[in-house]
């Protein structure tokens, strides 16, 4: 098979990696890419990852079997859509479909209509009376902007200051268009579950947990992620199974319900709360940075999954549940507001082979020079997490990376909220 990927960052490395490794494939091309991928045999396209009449005639050129979309940007914006009106296969949801990610109130709707456990929550249109709300509410409280936000459009205010400044921000960039979605802060560990689906079939991944907060101790603004690692040892069997069945399934067909069936990877974003597991948020697509500590972990041939998913072939899905992967993101000075550009730095071939770099924010990699915010991503896949923890932490204390920052607590389970 030839296979498609559209992005640029960690994430779609680890997705087009993974593919790559099938013997059913022959090459995997990605779109834009970035300079890192070309070291592990992917080919990088040059075309944006929105120019959708360049991406379905390229897909026809290259006779390219399907593609795999990776960000949200082209998913709200409907790439899906335009590739299948084109004739061109792609596992990833419609732009109706995606909603479940681009509209924090869409999705706050859906769960409230079908009874999906999570966040009590209240929207607004005006400024004036969402801080008029705000006035009545305790913290720490939640402020999420009602639309794309790429990650980051969600305050975890522990002030009623920082409340209203997330809600004074939101607004001042679009007053006749913004919404915003303030809901109740949940308390416990968070956990994430992806869901492979297409046409009513559904594989999950093991769960795994990310690390949002930018510094040590889970302090900090919240950022796109800065480090993640499945399983995750706190998430009993149990607890996995009520979730599938109290909250991913039937989100699954509540979406059929209400004409926007999914297909495509399903994220659901846990809180395992003293009332049990609710949604935080849903994604619909591969969350970054879980993807890239998730798909080492997937025994069954990730290619051929898809493949077989995409095509209606029964289906079973293996994870190595005997072992562990961890990771942690290289982010760039000034990270996530305004990260610096153009740091030259070098990182050192892994000497164990368990270890493997992801790239993202890069524009040359020879020198490796950053060009956004998560530069890259260095995982582990070994026995237990404290070993993956134990060699990841010892790989980065040998390299020199000034202007380069990571937290050195990623793997810890339980986190403050």
């Amino acid at each position: 098979m030839k296979l498609l990927v559209i992005g640029s960052g960690g994430r779609e490395h680890a997705i087009a990696y993974h593919l790559l490794k099938s013997p059913l494939v022959e090459s995997v091309f990605c779109a834009p890419g970035n300079p890192g991928m070309k070291a592990d045999g992917i080919t990088c396209v040059d075309i944006a990852e929105n120019a959708f009449e360049d991406l379905i005639n390229f897909a026809k050129q290259e006779q390219i079997d399907w593609t795999f979309v990776g960000p949200e940007g082209p998913l709200f914006e409907g790439i899906v859509d335009h590739f299948t009106q084109a004739g061109q296969i792609a596992f990833s949801p419609s732009q109706a479909a995606a909603q479940i990610e681009g509209s924090k109130l869409f999705a706050k709707k859906l769960m409230q209509k079908y009874k999906i456990p999570t966040a009590q929550y209240a929207s607004f249109t005006e400024q004036e009376a969402a801080l008029a709300y705000l006035e009545k509410q305790s913290t720490p409280i939640v402020v999420k902007v009602d639309g794309p936000a790429a990650g980051k459009g969600v305050t975890v205010a522990l002030s009623k200051e920082e409340a209203e400044n997330a809600i004074k921000l939101a607004f001042e960039k679009d007053p006749a268009k913004q919404r915003v979605v303030i809901e109740e802060c949940l308390v416990g560990p968070e956990f994430s579950i992806f869901s492979m689906v297409y046409n009513g079939k559904v594989c999950h991944s093991l769960p795994a947990r990310d690390h949002k907060r930018l510094l040590d101790g889970n302090l900090g603004p919240n950022t796109g992620g800065m480090g993640a690692f499945a399983p995750v040892e706190d998430i009993s069997e149990d607890l996995y199974q009520e979730t599938l069945r109290t909250i991913v399934e039937p989100t699954l067909v509540a979406l059929d319900k209400e004409g926007t069936p999914f297909n495509g990877v399903l994220y659901t974003g846990l809180m395992n709360t003293a009332e049990g597991p609710k949604v935080i948020e849903f994604n619909a697509r591969f969350g970054d940075p879980e993807t890239q500590v998730v798909l080492p972990l997937l025994k069954t041939d990730f290619a051929e999954l898809i493949n077989d998913l995409l095509h209606g072939r029964e289906t079973q899905v293996e994870w190595m549940e005997d072992k562990a992967c961890m990771g942690v993101i290289l982010a760039a000075e000034g990270y996530p507001h305004n990260p610096t550009r153009g740091i030259e730095f070098s990182l050192m071939s892994p000497m164990d082979e368990g270890i493997k770099i992801y790239y993202a924010g890069i524009s040359s990699y020879h020198p490796l020079v950053s060009s956004g915010g998560r530069i890259a991503m260095v995982t582990c896949l070994a026995e237990t997490k404290k070993q993956a923890q134990d060699k990841v932490y010892h790989y980065l204390s040998n390299q020199d990376l000034d202007k380069i920052y990571y937290r050195k607590d990623i793997g810890v389970n339980l986190l403050k909220p």
